[in-house]
């Protein structure tokens, strides 16, 4: 029961945000374990499938800096409905299959949109990071071995985190070796990782 739950584990929440096109692909597979770890303790999450979701692509108009307190996108797609769910979070998982060292189109789409619309820095005036002190993790799938295939994605995140002031807290790769073959997760190191991110929180 959630009233049950240690201190400071209580209140914690995450937003997934899957960027892969397949219900049943490997990214799911690996995110699996993770997810069950979440609900082993009670913890709750939502999980946003992008491929389902319309996210159109930022053009640097700055419409959103008008308004700090607000996403302020003159868009009118569920990119607010996500910015919604991000706010209301504390811990961010980008889970993606790795297409050419990145993530996924509209995983890319929404990361431009939000480096905009929670951060308030671009106006006549620098104002606040509306997600500053979130954290932030990786769960990625990728046909090279990962130092080769999704080190750029995380490297590009690690900077998109510091400047958006969000704690990134890690990234678990695995690799498919082909279409012929049986992807098999390693599900211990996602359940690792949702528990160190849970500890950090205790």
């Amino acid at each position: 029961m959630l009233a049950e739950m240690k201190s400071g584990v209580m209140d914690l929440k995450f937003c997934i945000l899957m960027g892969s096109p397949r219900k049943k692909g490997n990214t799911i597979k690996l995110l699996t374990p993770f997810v069950k770890e979440l609900e082993l303790n009670n913890i709750p999450y939502d999980l946003i499938w992008l491929y389902d979701k319309r996210i159109e692509p930022c053009i640097a108009c700055r419409k959103c800096q008008e308004n700090w307190s607000i996403f302020g996108c003159h868009y009118q797609d569920d990119a607010r409905e996500i910015f919604d769910k991000i706010r209301e979070s504390d811990v961010i998982v980008l889970a993606t299959p790795i297409y050419s060292w990145f993530c996924t189109p509209p995983m890319k789409a929404l990361l431009d949109r939000l480096v905009y619309g929670m951060n308030k820095y671009y106006g006549e005036e620098k104002g606040p990071s509306l997600w500053a002190g979130k954290k932030l993790a990786i769960i990625a799938t990728c046909g090279y071995r990962p130092e080769k295939g999704a080190d750029l994605f995380e490297e590009a995140m690690k900077r998109y985190c510091k400047h958006s002031q969000l704690k990134y807290v890690g990234m678990i790769a695995e690799r498919d070796l082909g279409y012929k073959t049986v992807f098999v997760p390693n599900e211990e190191r996602a359940k690792t990782l949702a528990r160190q991110i849970i500890d950090q929180n205790d």
